[in-house]
């Protein structure tokens, strides 16, 4: 493996020992267990579709599992190792990555031939895997409120993204520099969700939220939101946009340790879920393309459904990776004004992309409208010209004004009767 892709790890005093007094103070009766199981490194799963499909872990398993991965590690930019104190040599091990690649996940239930056929289902993960299994290019637009979500849904869209971005600038009013916690996050996926609950919709979970047991939590919490999947990304903790420079990430086992704990937490969820994990990479500006892909690669292994490559710079990078990474569905974001070309849904397709998000597609229009608007109010005092017509009974049919009079006549209330 060239140097550059083994990285450097920065050590961080983890050790089985504090894993298992950690899991002793999590599970009372723990320890023993873990004691007798620290050899457990990866979840067990079937190779391929002719072996016999594996019981689910036990949730004690898989707490097990989780805690003993091997310790965080950090992969930095060749331009700020020279500034970190206490970097020591730890390249990748062989070991771990060969282990992944002699028995990738499989998981015959979530086969994409078993979504290729019937009517769109009225669960929102089963329809987005069953939009990934058929024809045509899925094409998801950046929501960060219940206002964008409405009209995102009004305009005909079959599945939309909630970007971190987005959502951060929306709730926090603050910059994407992962200042917004899980629960800021879940929050605004369930309302959002709510507003329409059979269009997926895919979340940016970042980086999880933490380690192994965090990230399990972000799907678990997720999931119950009614959320369609998420993507979980290699960048270190403190992380920013990905379509900013100076971002950092992780080993690549510490990648596959986030996504095996997606893909745990997923299949643990009862009755069985389809619920789909994308790993995401944003290693091509810190390491390279070919590090990226091999990154996505062991994801894949790993059980992440789909791919996304965070910040690739031209049409035949994308046409690359796709093939490259083929069977596995390819997602691309465009931003305007970002690192990624500004790709039409058609010209994504072409190239042979699967999903293609426009992460800042209502934020930014909304700051030009409202600084507009603000601007106006400020100039004319009045709000007329902004207004464009609309008045208020307008603007709440759009947000659902007719299903709420709807559901309180049909109780056999009557306060709604005229409005």
């Amino acid at each position: 493996m060239p140097r550059a892709a083994q990285g450097r790890r920065v050590s961080l005093g983890a050790s089985s020992n504090a894993d298992a007094n950690i899991a002793s103070r999590s599970v009372p009766g723990l320890l023993p267990v873990f004691e007798s199981l620290k050899a457990v490194s990866s979840p067990e799963v079937s190779p391929n579709p002719s072996s016999p499909r594996p019981r689910s872990p036990t949730p004690a398993l898989a707490l097990i599992q989780l805690a003993t991965q091997p310790p965080s590690s950090a992969t930095m930019s060749p331009a700020l190792l020279s500034e970190v104190p206490a970097v020591v040599e730890a390249p990748s091990d062989p070991k771990v990555e060969a282990a992944a690649r002699a028995a990738p996940y499989y998981n015959a239930r979530l086969d994409p031939a078993n979504y290729l056929e019937g009517p769109l289902s009225e669960n929102p993960a089963t329809r987005l895997r069953q939009l990934l299994a058929r024809p045509g290019i899925v094409t998801a637009p950046g929501i960060c409120d219940g206002i964008s979500a409405r009209a995102a849904v009004e305009a005909g869209f079959e599945c939309l993204y909630q970007s971190g971005a987005a959502t951060t600038a929306s709730r926090l009013g603050q910059p994407d520099l992962a200042i917004a916690t899980l629960n800021d996050f879940v929050g605004a996926a369930e309302m959002v969700c709510s507003l329409s609950p059979t269009t997926p919709v895919i979340a940016d979970a970042d980086t999880g939220f933490g380690g192994p047991a965090n990230v399990a939590r972000t799907v678990t919490k997720y999931a119950r939101a009614g959320v369609a999947g998420l993507h979980i990304e290699d960048q270190v903790q403190t992380k920013r946009c990905g379509h900013l420079l100076g971002k950092q990430v992780v080993s690549r086992e510490e990648f596959v340790t986030r996504i095996r704990a997606a893909v745990i937490a997923r299949d643990m969820i009862p009755g069985g879920s389809d619920f789909v994990i994308i790993g995401r990479t944003d290693s091509a500006q810190v390491l390279g393309m070919d590090e990226a892909i091999e990154r996505l690669k062991l994801a894949a292994d790993a059980g992440a459904d789909v791919c996304f490559i965070e910040g690739v710079k031209t049409k035949q990078l994308l046409e690359r990776t796709v093939r490259l990474l083929a069977p596995k569905p390819v997602l691309v974001n465009v931003i305007s004004g970002g690192l990624t070309p500004s790709f039409t849904s058609k010209e994504a397709e072409a190239t042979g992309a699967k999903i293609i998000i426009f992460s800042l597609a209502s934020c930014v229009p909304m700051m030009h409208a409202v600084r507009a608007a603000m601007k106006s109010l400020k100039e004319t005092g009045t709000d007329f010209a902004c207004a464009q017509g609309m008045g208020p009974r307008e603007f709440f049919e759009v947000m659902g004004l007719e299903e709420v009079m709807t559901i309180d006549s049909k109780a056999g209330g009557s306060a709604f009767d005229s409005i």
